[in-house]
């Protein structure tokens, strides 16, 4: 995930973040996750170093504690030892000066901490080049002065001198007055997650006993794709590059490997009893493991943090549970709340383990919240590409079709960075294996509890299966399309009384149900196992293994290098006179009735019609900073297309909450050309246009309250004139204003009407089907009842909040109201000096979330969730939230549900 983005909120509009990267700061005896941005603005850089709290996704998640700038006085090295520096899968351990204090921290593995620190080296050496400019960074003085008060960085970035004596009883370093700028040997570590607080000597200890770091060969053909996706490489590379995998068959062979996959929902519980029945269960020992947790902690603090000590301890039971007669080195850990993923590989094989990429994906309340979403892990091993994913989809049993769109979120949003930046970001689906687990939460459909045991207790799976809800979307084609699954012939792995084997006896009795499933995709993966391990009792759910013997591409070197020569001989024969040349398939496009967060797609394709291959890119047009609006997206933006080749772009229109209100009042329109650069070659320019449907979405409160008919009805120099007048000066209006907009009345009141009893409101994700039909409900005319579930309603109601461009307190309030955040008295008077609208809307909304309370015992809602999800929404700093001021909104705002 591009954390980039939460960074680039918290900026000035003329400031701009080049590249995000997570880390981790090394303190005296343990180290705390922090996020890096290096941000440019006047041709100066900085590093700007936060603090979050969860995954960055907005500026409300981040915090900045400090700022380093890149000048003469600044200086970044590799501190790492010897032995780290063969490793691939261990830490880059880095130290970062300036002037006289100094910063050390890890960077975590893949392309992203590679592209930062190459990012900074650049920006360095630009500063190098230069040595008589010397930057003021008046610029970031704003930023000094707001962090100035708070407790920063600084109180652990020791002196020079300080640090020196202790480095160097473990590690030879590179001198800091070293000032070439080389970021050389740049590596990796095993974790995006923070790792856990403990003492330092230990952790030393425990990575020598574990051993859990994957050596590194030297370059040679067998991990050749190492070599050929390096960044630097240009044109003529990128052709090597395309032949060498249009020939492939020619030097490659398969060979076959094991691998373990084990999916495991452990209900929130601590590791009660061993593993092994479950991880050590086949003969012989795989050669690689991939297993998944859901639900490792179920806490509010791990919900809205993404913080658990749950991490070690399942982490542990793992490694002591792994086949006893094989050693294995642990590749990779990637976490999303309670969704973990864990990679291991047997060490004799980690040196054929490459290219090693992870992200994840949250498809919670607003497509932001972890509780349920997917974490995944791409690798190459040996010539194979093969991302593995593990998913937690929505619950309930009649919420098949949310689970399926979750499944078709995940597909779209999950993209892995190639270490080529002119490769597109690679899907799941463009990988040679795709291995997916994880508690899938499809149901048993038509068949009462009763019925169901029965079926189990005759050990009839076939008909059982039959009701499943999986098996019917897959056959309906609605999800895991090209996907198989091994025969079921075990008994449903869910629910439990935990710690026993007896089915659910709780109030609500749960219908037994397969949630825990393991899929495949790809040519050559035979299934030697599919069942579930009842000895295991820790949790609700059964765990569930499979064990695939899968072909893997391996090179042969001799083939290879034969191969690689004929293909340097036959570019060589290409004459370098050719000028590229592509033929577009069109180069008008017209995106008819844009709507609120409706994404549209149209496709481009390129065909090279010339004689040699060509390199493109959309490039950015002058004096703007960006090669499209930003409604308007081209996937890929830049490419290699070989010659005779041709390659589909997807040009793609959404409006989101930054870009609607400027739409949504006329003053922007959906226009743009675009350019496409050839390298060597000539520009081609492609036209978008579109019109837009206003949307109650994105439009003042003060304007609603100024329309009586539907958003979509009022005329366009209306709308305008509403955007430009101010909710103090209601003058100009002749017609009193409604108390508060018709839309927000719409649905408040049928939540009131429908779901007050209405267990996870605001929790529980809505379709996006069913909002697209509460939007255009809302924005076409006002409907007797709005369409859709209780929580597609309630998540529309969070979106409408979500997109005010003015927030319901207003911005020119924010300060007050964090001053007097103790004083219920004085929040109180702070309210009723909103403009009127405002103050309705606000009073509204509290009354209604009071009402929720009432029914707590039924919905499960209390005072700090609702806080939590609403003071965000209502009370918006203008700028940027850091966690003391969210905690200050939050009670603020807790004065009006008491």
């Amino acid at each position: 995930m591009d954390q980039s983005i939460a960074i680039q909120e918290t900026l000035a509009k003329e400031e701009n973040c080049i590249v995000a990267a997570q880390c981790e700061i090394l303190l005296e005896d343990f180290s705390e996750s922090r996020l890096l941005g290096l941000v440019e603005c006047s041709k100066e850089h900085a590093i700007f170093i936060y603090s979050h709290r969860r995954m960055a996704i907005t500026a409300d998640d981040v915090s900045l504690e400090d700022i380093v700038p890149i000048s003469l006085d600044f200086a970044v090295v590799e501190v790492s030892s010897a032995e780290q520096l063969v490793v691939v899968g261990a830490d880059t351990r880095v130290r970062m000066s300036y002037k006289d204090e100094e910063l050390e921290l890890t960077l975590p593995f893949g392309s992203q901490s590679r592209l930062f620190l190459c990012e900074v080296n650049k920006a360095w050496s630009d500063v190098c080049r230069s040595p008589a400019q010397v930057p003021k960074f008046e610029w970031i003085n704003k930023y000094k002065k707001a962090i100035k008060s708070q407790e920063s960085v600084k109180q652990f970035i020791a002196p020079l001198e300080e640090f020196s004596n202790k480095v160097n009883q473990h590690q030879e370093m590179e001198k800091v007055s070293d000032k070439k700028g080389s970021l050389e040997k740049v590596k990796t570590s095993n974790s995006v997650t923070p790792k856990p607080k403990g003492n330092s000597s230990q952790e030393n200890q425990s990575r020598e006993e574990r051993d859990d770091l994957v050596r590194s060969s030297s370059h040679t053909t067998s991990n050749k794709a190492q070599i050929l996706a390096m960044p630097q490489f240009g044109l003529r590379d990128n052709l090597i590059k395309c032949e060498l995998l249009k020939n492939e068959d020619l030097y490659t062979y398969l060979e076959n490997f094991s691998f373990f996959l084990g999916t495991y929902n452990v209900n929130g519980q601590t590791p009660k009893e061993s593993l092994r029945p479950w991880l050590s269960c086949t003969l012989k020992p795989p050669d690689i493991y991939c297993l998944g947790f859901q639900e490792l902690d179920l806490s509010k603090e791990a919900f809205f943090f993404n913080d658990t000590p749950k991490e070690l301890e399942w982490t542990k039971a793992v490694s002591d549970a792994l086949h006893a007669e094989a050693q294995y080195a642990l590749v990779k850990l990637v976490r999303l709340v309670g969704i973990m993923l864990i990679f291991y590989v047997k060490k004799e094989h980690a040196e054929f383990i490459s290219d090693v990429e992870t992200d994840y994906v949250g498809t919670g309340i607003m497509g932001r919240m972890g509780n349920k979403g997917a974490v995944a892990i791409r690798f190459r091993f040996h010539n194979s590409d093969i991302c593995v994913v593990n998913s937690h989809l929505a619950a309930h049993v009649e919420e098949y079709e949310r689970r399926n769109q979750d499944f078709k979120d995940i597909c779209s949003r999950l993209q892995f960075r190639q270490l080529d930046p002119t490769q597109p970001p690679l899907t799941i689906m463009k990988h040679d294996v795709v291995l997916w687990i994880g508690d899938l939460n499809y149901r048993i459909s038509d068949l009462d509890v009763d019925k169901v045991k029965d079926l189990i207790t005759k050990n009839d799976f076939e008909t059982l299966h039959s009701y499943d809800q999986l098996k019917r979307q897959i056959d309906e084609e609605a999800v895991f399309v090209g996907f198989e699954e091994g025969e079921i012939d075990f008994q449903p792995t869910y629910k439990y009384d935990t710690g026993s084997d007896k089915w659910d006896t709780s109030e609500k009795c749960r219908i037994p149900a397969w949630c825990d499933r393991i899929l495949w995709k790809g040519k050559n993966i035979q299934q030697e196992h599919y069942q579930s391990h009842m000895a295991v009792r820790t949790s609700d759910h059964k765990p569930v293994s499979s064990l695939f013997i899968i072909g893997i591409k391996r090179v042969n070197s001799e083939a290879y290098k034969k191969t690689f020569e004929e293909i340097v001989r036959n570019i060589d024969k290409m004459e370098n006179e050719c000028i590229p040349s592509l033929s577009l398939s069109k180069r008008e496009f017209h995106f008819k009735d844009v709507k609120y967060m409706q994404h549209q797609a149209e496709a481009l394709s390129l065909f090279n019609d010339g004689q040699v291959p060509c390199q493109f890119e959309f490039i950015q047009k002058p004096n703007e900073s960006t090669y499209s609006k930003p409604w308007l997206t081209a996937n890929p933006s830049k490419g290699f297309i070989p010659q005779g080749g041709s390659m589909v772009i997807e040009l793609e229109v959404f409006v989101n909450r930054s870009t609607a209100p400027d739409l949504n009042c006329g003053k922007q329109e959906i226009e743009d050309i675009l350019v496409l650069h050839l390298e060597r070659g000539k520009d081609y320019f492609i036209s978008v246009t579109g019109n837009y449907l206003p949307s109650c979405f994105g439009t003042s409160i003060y304007s609603l309250c100024h329309m009586r008919e539907p958003v979509q009805d009022m005329p366009i120099q209306t709308l305008l004139k509403l955007a430009e007048m101010s909710p103090d000066d209601d003058s100009s209006t002749a017609e009193k204003p409604l108390d508060i907009p018709k839309e927000l009345w719409m649905m408040v009141d049928h939540l009131f009407r429908n779901a007050v009893n209405q267990e996870d409101l605001f929790q529980q994700p809505g379709l996006r089907t069913e909002f697209e039909e509460i939007r255009d409900c809302l924005d076409s005319g006002m409907p007797d009842s709005l369409p859709g579930s209780n929580h597609s309603v309630a998540e529309a109601l969070l979106l409408f909040l979500d997109a005010l461009p003015e927030p319901v307190i207003p911005f020119s309030f924010y300060q007050q109201c964090l001053e007097c955040c103790s004083s219920g008295a004085q929040c109180e008077k702070i309210v009723s000096m909103l403009p009127q609208c405002h103050k309705n809307v606000f009073s509204y909304l509290a009354a209604f979330l009071r009402e929720l309370l009432k029914n707590s015992a039924s919905n499960g809602l209390d005072v700090s969730i609702l806080v939590t999800i609403f003071a965000s929404l209502l009370l918006k700093s203008p700028k940027k939230q850091d966690l003391a001021e969210k905690t200050k909104t939050q009670e603020f705002f807790q004065h009006f549900l008491n």
